[in-house]
């Protein structure tokens, strides 16, 4: 397949022409180096081993959220040699991602190409072996279904508990194992997630974290604590892509890179009463109370229930009298001061400049209809 070939592929899954979105691995084999030379050294570790890999060559794996952690993620198993990779995300590139998602760079940035279709065409660059499947949409109880299915695990990249909530309900409801992960300033925490055998996110979590909370926004983050929690949420996943229970780590685990403390949390039963694992309510699922979520690191409200086809060159023309308008195939951007409007072509939209949901809504209403 040529690079040509390949950019088209990528942009008709994101628009969701094909029912079947990937990137096959090229058709000229002397074009790849081979497998067993690709993967020696994985294969010369005594944990993997050629059985190993190949296990690892069918394996099925969904990473939700391709910010700072989902992208490292995805850059690990990517070279590690995990047959498929389906890459959610609903958002798009800017200057302040570069700093710590390792997938992206300026260019991706400066056309703000939506995160899951830039790591797509990352990926492809340096290993046309597996196939990728970008899903430029946000994870809500409606689609959750349709996004995960046939998947073997699922990797946590995303930067809000709410998605988090509702990916545990999915999970403990299908027996569909999953790794949590976050990273915030220095800090790190992850958790391996098997239901019906380990702990679940709220079995350590009963309710999501009140008050004030830090974010990228409040507290920053070091790319260095991002890529420590990638690095171990992808050992993990590595040892239950291969079969390797018996080495899968049992605890909740902590680290803070700054100050050097860490710790470590058993989660290797579940809590007797959970609402997920034991109850099995599974509120997030049915979409009870789901709220606005405001995105990490941004003053952004996102109108996430909207379904309409939108045709990017006639919304343009209508925005021009109103403020500055630019599109690509993938995403508008819409500025009328002191706000910014990201339109994706489901109709979904990321509202920059306010944390007021009914002022997002009212901007939504008046630019692009109620």
């Amino acid at each position: 397949m040529t690079s040509l070939a390949r950019e088209k592929q990528i942009g008709d899954a994101s628009a969701g022409e094909s029912p079947d979105p990937k990137i096959v691995k090229s058709e000229s084999p002397s074009s790849e180096p081979r497998t067993d030379d690709r993967y020696s050294r994985q294969i010369l570790f005594r944990g993997i081993g050629a059985e190993g890999q190949r296990k690892l060559t069918t394996a099925r794996v969904a990473i939700v959220g391709c910010g700072a952690t989902g992208s490292a993620l995805a850059g690990l198993l990517a070279r590690a040699g995990v047959g498929t990779l389906r890459i959610i995300d609903r958002d798009y590139v800017e200057p302040s991602n570069l700093q710590r998602q390792s997938l992206f760079d300026e260019h991706d940035a400066a056309e703000s190409h939506p995160k899951a279709i830039a790591a797509a065409r990352k990926i492809a660059a340096f290993n046309s072996q597996i196939v990728v499947e970008p899903k430029v949409e946000d994870l809500i109880p409606a689609n959750i279904e349709a996004l995960l299915e046939g998947m073997s695990l699922i990797l946590d990249g995303t930067d809000n508990f709410e998605t988090r909530y509702l990916i545990n309900d999915y999970a403990v409801d299908r027996s569909l194992p999953w790794v949590y992960s976050a990273a915030v300033g220095s800090y790190a925490v992850t958790l391996n997630v098997l239901p019906g055998e380990t702990a679940c996110l709220a079995c350590i979590f009963p309710d999501s974290p009140r008050g004030m909370v830090e974010t990228c926004e409040t507290s920053g983050i070091l790319n260095s604590a991002v890529n420590l929690v990638a690095s171990i949420a992808a050992t993990e996943a590595l040892k239950f892509l291969i079969g390797s229970l018996p080495q899968l780590r049992r605890t909740l685990l902590s680290f803070d890179l700054w100050t050097n403390e860490h710790a470590e949390i058993s989660a290797a039963k579940p809590r007797s009463g959970c609402r997920a694992c034991g109850e099995r309510d599974f509120i997030h699922l049915s979409g009870e109370g789901r709220p606005h979520i405001t995105l990490c690191g941004r003053n952004s409200v996102q109108i996430h229930e909207r379904q309409r086809p939108i045709d990017f060159a006639e919304l343009d023309r209508r925005l021009q009298p109103h403020g500055t308008v630019r599109h690509n195939d993938f995403v508008l951007k819409f500025w009328h001061e002191p706000y910014e409007m990201t339109l994706f072509p489901d109709g979904r939209a990321i509202i920059k400049g306010t944390t007021d949901t009914a002022v997002a809504r009212s901007l939504y209403a008046r630019y692009v209809g109620s």
